[in-house]
């Protein structure tokens, strides 16, 4: 009893378990904190492995290795770029109506203290501010961190549309500059506080920040980089379907912490947002899936994968403002009509078919990215988006908003859709002045040996080469007392070789 007493009477522990300050501030809400950083881990999750495994499963065994380093290098340096200058570019102080001043997110007294959007004040037609500005209940660290995610993965999407063919050392240039000079534009202008957003444009979680912005600026670069070897273009099958699925996979359940993160908060919209998001990708890889069957008379696991992304990329825009039955709604536009565009529409189209998407980036971004905004200013609810929208009287046209709201999400998007098509050019003829965009035709034919010095997959031994076609043979002992030729398989197990040797 005595030592209960003592341990009772004890000081509370220090470091991180103070109950207050300074580990604890009065405005600091663990909830909401422990949510953000799980949200933004999914986020990171979907490029890191995600769309990394997708990437190096989806194409060509000769370019495995140079797809996954795309991805990997475009998240490591879009995260030293982003605590340098990038983030507060993109959520900083106005500097112009689309876009802030740019300053490092490096010291103890920026990143502890309570997260803030400077520039999301929203003032009605007279001046008289309607809303103040945003300000989440954790640190400005993880602000910095979940934004951070949303910026990587949009130039990991953008990297779908030049697989197989863009220099390594080109790419290795442009992901800084993209993001610096394309990413925070639209960011802060959707997000930051910029004029679209006061506008009133509706972009929930990055239909046109995201999707809109990587599915143009991919069509942009592929335009510019230049196709394929003739025969890539004509046969790019997968050399690994099943990781592809796994990718997939990831991407599909990390897009909880995607929709449900942007509230910045754990609350009820969240919890909407994270269903609605389920419920359209699973509409729309049936969708995807049924139209495959009734055209061309068998299921498609790529085209699955391609209705699932779809459908996660139409109801982003949306997601945390619309009826479940509304996201079933979007999901079935979703599986539908970047369907259409790309499987009938792409093909004839002089200027898709000329320009060399290699994973159809455009029409599963850039097509289900306006799909999406366009129907959440169809659907969006007033009760929904006076939950998280700090723009008061938001909702979509059917509850009452006007035929003004889809004007909004139409000049929304091509304000998006024209910055990143001049942005993107201007960035890669400044680099094709010094590094080559395209690798050359000799390196093209050879892939990952040509551009690392790597091969994805050792096919027998211990990464080993077995050349079939070498001169020396093995002589051995026959039954008969004659020397004979062994066999290929046999060469192999006296080698050490084990298992399938497989022809990707």
């Amino acid at each position: 009893m005595h030592f209960a007493s003592t341990r009772m009477a004890s000081p509370p522990e220090p470091g991180p378990y103070m109950p207050d300050l300074p580990a604890v501030p009065a405005w600091l809400n663990k909830g909401d904190n422990a949510w953000q950083l799980v949200a933004a881990t999914f986020v990171g999750l979907q490029s890191m492995p995600g769309l990394v495994v997708l990437y190096g499963s989806i194409v060509k065994k000769k370019w495995a290795v140079n797809s996954a380093f795309m991805a990997m290098y475009a998240y490591a340096s879009t995260l030293i770029v982003w605590v340098l200058v990038g983030f507060r570019m993109a959520f900083g102080e106005r500097m112009l109506p689309f876009w802030a001043k740019a300053g490092p997110s490096l010291t103890q007294d920026f990143l502890t203290r309570r997260a803030a959007f400077p520039a999301t004040a929203h003032y009605g037609k007279d001046g008289v501010l309607e809303t103040p500005s945003t300000e989440p209940f954790y640190a400005e660290a993880s602000l910095v961190l979940f934004e951070f995610e949303f910026a990587a993965i949009t130039l990991v999407l953008l990297a779908g549309s030049v697989l197989g063919r863009m220099n390594i050392k080109a790419w290795m240039v442009f992901t800084p500059l993209w993001l610096l000079f394309s990413y925070t534009v639209g960011a802060f202008s959707l997000w930051g506080g910029g004029f679209l957003y006061q506008w009133g444009v509706i972009d929930y979680s990055g239909g046109y920040v995201i999707h809109l912005s990587s599915g143009v600026a991919g069509f942009t670069a592929a335009y510019w980089v230049g196709p394929r070897l003739k025969s890539d273009r004509e046969r790019f099958s997968p050399n690994n379907i099943l990781l592809m699925i796994a990718g997939g996979g990831l991407l599909w359940l990390g897009w909880a912490g995607f929709n449900g993160g942007a509230p910045y908060s754990p609350n009820v919209t969240a919890s909407v947002a994270v269903l609605n998001t389920n419920v359209s990708a699973a509409t729309s890889l049936l969708t995807w899936t049924c139209l495959d069957v009734i055209f061309f008379g068998k299921p498609s696991v790529i085209g699955a994968v391609q209705g699932m992304m779809t459908g996660l990329v139409c109801i982003t825009p949306g997601a945390g403002l619309v009826h479940t039955w509304s996201a079933m709604l979007m999901g079935v536009c979703a599986g539908s009509v970047p369907w259409f565009t790309m499987m009938i529409l792409h093909k004839k189209s002089s200027l898709l078919m000329k320009v060399d998407d290699t994973l159809a980036v455009f029409h599963t971004h850039a097509v289900a990215g306006v799909l999406g905004g366009v129907l959440t200013g169809l659907l969006a609810t007033p009760e929904l988006c006076a939950l998280d929208s700090p723009v008061p009287g938001m909702r979509g046209v059917f509850y009452g908003a006007g035929i003004g709201q889809i004007g909004k999400q139409l000049a929304g998007a091509l304000f998006v859709t024209l910055w990143n098509l001049v942005v993107t050019s201007a960035i890669l003829l400044c680099i094709g002045l010094f590094i080559p965009l395209r690798m050359p035709d000799d390196q093209l034919m050879i892939g990952d040996d040509a551009a690392h010095g790597e091969e994805a997959y050792a096919l027998w031994g211990d990464g080993e080469k077995f050349d079939i076609m070498r001169p020396e043979t093995t002589r051995t002992g026959a039954a008969a007392g004659a020397a004979r030729e062994d066999t290929v398989e046999q060469r192999l197990t006296s080698m050490g070789a084990r298992g399938v040797t497989i022809q990707l």
